[in-house]
């Protein structure tokens, strides 16, 4: 960890402001442009927050224990250590739920809600039914029977809701696969041998912008700097799918990302330190990032408690 557990700290505390702050806020607020109201499914969500706030609460304890109590010699770093182990055996029951035993769940789809209409614009579809119209129109010439026939309501030729019958199949065939298997695993190992060497270069030019006059200080860098950088794609892709109505996936990018921090990435790095022999990388935190943590947690859990926005 290179010596800097400040910037470590400060960028995992800012990892998960930025997912439930920034990118939970610029979900609701990019999708609500287009719908009245969006669903996603409750359970998944209020599982990921809950998991959230025992988290945090893992770090409010050692944080209050430091800073508040008289005991000398206080062992911040053992405490953090036993807790740590406990997140990660809390993180593998989630895995084991989500992945194995409650998969059902997690599969349940929000309802779709339709756009607005904008205005002056073509209804979807229109173009089709009207050369699909022009064309009956044109195949019935030679029809012995006129166009008001009760048999033209099951006439093939003349079926005026054909597009919104098919547009449901139209849409489960549109969602397939774009990669397989070997390649999303290939593109993954690949991502991640890129973003380690992007983080050694980030990590050797820290201090060289935070010494001498430049206005910027380590806590700015971890704090703001490093979760926007770090979580760029995860923000764009969670404003997209929200445009798109796809709430569940929005949710997943900004709550379960700060889950993972949370529940995997901090324990991780806490035992990490504790390999390195490094004390100082523990779950006390500054208090006031913990506070604003914290009240964010319970923010975004009564935002998320009904299943809509």
């Amino acid at each position: 960890m290179h010596g800097e557990v400040i910037v470590v700290k400060t960028s995992l505390i800012g990892s998960i402001l930025s997912n439930l702050l920034l990118v939970l806020g610029m979900s609701f607020f990019f999708g609500g442009l287009q719908r009245t109201e969006q669903f996603f499914n409750k359970t998944a969500a209020t599982t990921a927050a809950s998991l959230l706030v025992l988290s945090i609460a893992s770090v409010i304890i050692p944080t209050a224990f430091e800073q508040f109590t008289n005991t000398t010699n206080v062992p911040i770093a053992e405490l953090s250590r036993g807790t740590a182990v406990m997140l990660l055996l809390a993180y593998g029951c989630y895995l084991f739920f989500q992945l194995k035993t409650h998969s059902a769940i997690y599969a349940q789809v929000g309802k779709k809600v339709a756009p607005r209409p904008r205005k002056h614009s073509i209804p979807e579809g229109a173009v089709s039914k009207a050369l699909a119209a022009a064309g009956a129109i044109g195949a019935a010439q030679g029809r012995t029977h006129s166009l008001e026939d009760d048999r033209l309501q099951h006439d093939e030729l003349f079926q005026r809701d054909a597009y919104e019958k098919h547009a449901a199949a139209r849409k489960v065939e549109a969602i397939k696969p774009q990669l397989y298997i070997w390649v999303a695993v290939f593109t993954l190992a690949a991502s991640t041998t890129l973003v380690a060497l992007c983080a050694e270069f980030l990590i050797d030019s820290i201090s060289a912008i935070t010494s001498g006059n430049n206005g910027i200080s380590v806590e700015f860098v971890g704090l703001i700097l490093l979760p926007i950088v770090g979580n760029a794609a995860e923000h764009a892709t969670a404003v997209t799918v929200a445009c798109k109505d796809k709430m569940d996936l929005a949710i997943g990018v900004a709550v379960g990302s700060s889950m993972q921090v949370a529940l995997l990435v901090i324990p991780f790095s806490v035992i990490l330190g504790w390999i390195l022999g490094n004390d100082a990388m523990n779950l006390s935190f500054d208090g006031f990032l913990v506070a604003v943590l914290f009240v964010s947690v319970l923010l975004v859990n009564y935002l998320i408690s009904d299943g809509k926005r």
